[in-house]
């Protein structure tokens, strides 16, 4: 989550020693050693007074790794608190349950592009600067990759391609040509227009489908449900649709 050499770099840079920039941020200099060093996270309010003491923003702070959500989660979590909203209100202003955002927030999922974008709205925000430089291919890519938990080298082995360029593309140095995209599209078994449509997964996903089905898989309830859903082991599971099934009878009698 946060990026310990740039914190030293800061530091030094500011002519501070380790002592000094202890003493401004109200830390003990053993603990601000050990996050110089990589060795601990600190908490939102450490990094709150780290990026006082260094006068920086408290995004500045925070670094996206390989996996794609450990960096947007805190971001987003920075700045809803900068806006005085809690989980509630900001997962009702997004039109997602309160549970599916705390997940976004501590780095357990990715969420679908179309709810990145109703998330920076909500906190009048640029989804562009919660995903860093990632363009909006690349944060696709990633997303799916992340979910179906394959690594970069096991991806661009697949597509025939470097793993670099899966990391360039990812990260938003560089953008696929309509061949490269086609290739990891198989890879993934996908569609290449899946990631660069403009409409959300599920609506391309679900596409050809009913159009009363298309428009109770758009409500913001339904979608909360499943996303709940999503998250529940085979036993959670096989419990609820049994649950469902006696509620359905119980009711008819």
């Amino acid at each position: 989550m946060i990026d310990n050499k740039l914190i030293r770099d800061l530091r030094q840079k500011r002519n501070m020693t380790l002592q000094e920039l202890a003493r401004r941020a109200d830390l003990s200099v053993s603990y601000l050693s050990e996050i110089e060093l990589g060795k601990k996270q600190p908490s939102l309010e450490t990094v709150d007074k780290l990026s006082h003491a260094l006068n920086i923003s408290r995004e500045g702070l925070i670094t996206t790794n390989s996996s794609g959500a450990a960096g947007l989660g805190p971001k987003i979590e920075l700045l809803r608190q900068e806006k005085n909203l809690s989980l509630s209100e900001l997962s009702e202003k997004v039109g997602i349950s309160a549970s599916y955002l705390c997940q976004i927030e501590n780095g357990k999922v990715m969420p679908a592009l179309s709810t990145l974008k109703n998330i920076a709205r909500a906190l009048d925000v640029k989804p562009e600067s919660l995903m860093a430089a990632t363009s909006f291919v690349g944060y696709k890519i990633k997303k799916i990759r992340c979910e179906r938990k394959i690594t970069q080298a096991q991806l661009a082995k697949k597509a025939g391609v470097s793993t670099g360029l899966i990391g360039q593309i990812e990260s938003g140095k560089v953008e696929p040509s309509i061949k490269t995209l086609e290739k990891i599209a198989g890879a993934l078994s996908l569609s290449p227009c899946f990631f660069v449509s403009e409409d959300d997964e599920i609506s391309s996903i679900f596409k050809p489908m009913n159009p009363e089905v298309r428009e109770l898989l758009k409500d913001a309830k339904v979608r909360s449900a499943l996303e709940l859903l999503a998250d529940c082991s085979a036993e959670e599971f096989s419990f609820i649709l049994k649950f469902i099934q006696l509620y359905k009878e119980h009711r008819k009698v």
